[in-house]
């Protein structure tokens, strides 16, 4: 490719790096060796904030409505491919902040509730976790999971995904999505697994119907909870 961009502080950095770009590779991260180095994070129930230095003498201040660490990640990325192609400093800064949201990637939903709602198309095992984890620092009670089938390709994952949210979650909905070629009941007995192997089985409930789970969800939420959906 023309151009490489690469999360230094990644697992697979070093596999990834061996590749070639036919014009310019940059790295990004929060280490001293990262081309574009992430500085200052600041983490909001509603946003993320980063100062990023890139070539070590071009400074950059952003700002997202995009809260999690993995959003400061994303939008250094974005922000180090933009420069690759010289867009103005001023301009990738804006651009980042205009982003107000993303569908299904931690979208609030805008509610009269006194707890918050949240919709995540959280798909793998990392991305429950990173997902979890982000919700839980921002959340001062209970955090309200409702998931369900996790794919259907990739059906080993479902149990680990079953122990993260055992383990990060305080109250779990599990439920159905749609699988075209799979009985749901055992889809769930899978998702279960996992849930039991943490001790999360006191605290989960099964609701086959996707939108019976939510309302039970939405029901048992309290002042300061999250629901994420």
């Amino acid at each position: 490719p023309r151009f490489i961009v690469l999360n230094r502080d990644d697992e697979w950095f070093d596999f990834f790096n061996t590749y070639e770009a036919s014009e310019q590779k940059i790295t990004y991260g929060t280490t001293v060796e990262a081309d574009a180095r992430i500085k200052h994070v600041k983490l909001y129930k509603k946003g993320s904030e980063a100062e990023v230095a890139i070539d070590h003498q071009t400074k950059l201040e952003l700002a997202t409505s995009l809260p999690g660490k993995y959003n400061v990640y994303n939008m250094t990325a974005a922000a180090a491919a933009a420069y690759l192609f010289y867009v103005k400093i001023d301009a990738i800064a804006e651009g980042v902040a205009n982003l107000e949201e993303i569908p299904g990637r931690y979208e609030l939903v805008d509610t009269d509730k006194n707890f918050d709602v949240v919709v995540d198309y959280a798909h793998t095992p990392d991305a429950l976790e990173q997902l979890l984890g982000t919700v839980k620092s921002v959340t001062k009670n209970r955090v309200i999971l409702v998931f369900g089938a996790c794919g259907d390709r990739d059906k080993g994952k479902r149990p680990i995904m079953g122990e993260i949210a055992a383990r990060l979650a305080d109250r779990i909905v599990l439920t159905d999505e749609e699988s075209y070629n799979e009985n749901p009941e055992g889809i769930r007995a899978m998702i279960m697994e996992g849930i039991s192997a943490k001790g999360g089985e006191a605290k989960t409930d099964e609701v086959a119907d996707r939108r019976d789970a939510i309302d039970k969800a939405l029901k048992i939420a309290r002042r300061g909870d999250t629901v994420v959906l």
